[in-house]
């Protein structure tokens, strides 16, 4: 009788499919008597990735319809997107991009497909403003990032130059001095933008790297995926936007959950995250309150999500207040 084959393992089958990466600076953080610890759930493989609900899409966001040369994305008039590379220091389990993502990715922008995109941006007078992403842009060398600039920023009607990255809190170390200075050229303004999920990713050496790109004089801001189970309730949701702006860094997006393949156990519903974005209001300045927004399937843009804080009523106009509480406003 011939021996039967093992099943093969889940977790075997979710690295055979999607990237798979933990830098040593956020496993330090992993409570492994905690089943149900947050940075672990953002980082660590799960069976549950290969269950595909049907309406959990490749490219969620609708990236490839809007790129006119590799590397290139451009939905809105007045900005684009540069992928430079397709690698990162950590995989997301909950990434919009993990089918490009990778060893085995799309790969690094380089050469003749460079040289085309960054034709592309010059041809187009009306991009204002060009967003470094990826993968994560800070994994390219200072020199790499230096060249980058300095090509974005000769460019005339080019005038911001915005770098998404994990680094600062996942790989802290790697924001070195020569990497900072990289980021500054004549004739454009840089702005770097940390995605952070949970207050206990902002350690002191994060918060170190995070001085020194701002002690440079490079703004920062913040971009937070909504997650159940990491950040779904307003005591954690308040604790990492203070714990971001005492770091000297701006929340700007709170993102609705994408729906990228094997992601659906992260899912919050809108009315959720509404009430999420309510309790914050009432609880935290605004220094700390980030845009709540959705990327509509298909490319369609971002929406926002947030309540409305105004209405029609059959006496005119009502506003309502940081308690939720509606009342009258006459113009």
């Amino acid at each position: 009788m011939k021996p039967q084959k093992a099943d093969p393992d889940p977790l075997e089958q979710v690295a055979a499919r999607y990237a798979v990466a933990i830098t040593p600076a956020m496993d330090a953080l992993i409570d492994p008597g905690d089943p149900n610890d947050p940075i672990a759930a953002q980082f660590r493989p799960d069976a549950r990735e290969l269950d595909i609900a049907p309406d959990e899409l490749d490219d969620p966001i609708g990236d490839e319809p809007h790129s006119p040369v590799k590397g290139v994305v451009h939905r809105y008039p007045d900005r684009c997107l540069l992928k430079l590379v397709h690698v990162c220091p950590v995989y997301c389990r909950f990434c919009f991009r993990r089918e490009m993502v990778g060893p085995e990715g799309d790969g690094t922008l380089a050469g003749d497909e460079l040289e085309a995109a960054l034709a592309y941006i010059e041809s187009q007078s009306g991009i204002w403003e060009v967003i470094l992403t990826g993968g994560d842009p800070f994994l390219l060398s200072a020199r790499r990032v230096r060249e980058i600039t300095q090509r974005l920023a000769a460019i005339e009607h080019v005038k911001i130059i915005r770098w998404h990255t994990r680094v600062p809190a996942v790989d802290p170390l790697r924001v070195t001095p020569d990497l900072v200075a990289a980021l500054r050229a004549e004739g454009a303004a840089a702005y770097v933008v940390l995605h952070a999920n949970h207050a206990r990713e902002l350690t002191d050496q994060a918060r170190a790297a995070i001085g020194r790109i701002v002690d440079s004089g490079v703004p920062m801001l913040s971009q937070t995926v909504l997650l159940k189970g990491v950040n779904d309730d307003a005591d954690t949701l308040e604790a990492l936007m203070r714990a971001l702006v005492e770091a000297r860094v701006k929340p700007y997006y709170l993102h609705h959950l994408d729906k990228a393949p094997g992601t659906a156990r992260f899912r919050c519903s809108i009315a959720e995250g509404q009430a999420l974005i309510q309790k914050l209001h009432q609880r935290a300045s605004g220094l700390a309150q980030p845009a709540y927004v959705l990327d509509i399937p298909g490319g369609h843009g971002k929406a926002p999500l947030a309540a409305p804080g105004v209405r029609e009523s059959g006496e005119g106009l009502q506003v309502r207040d940081r308690d939720g509480v509606w009342r009258p406003h006459r113009e």
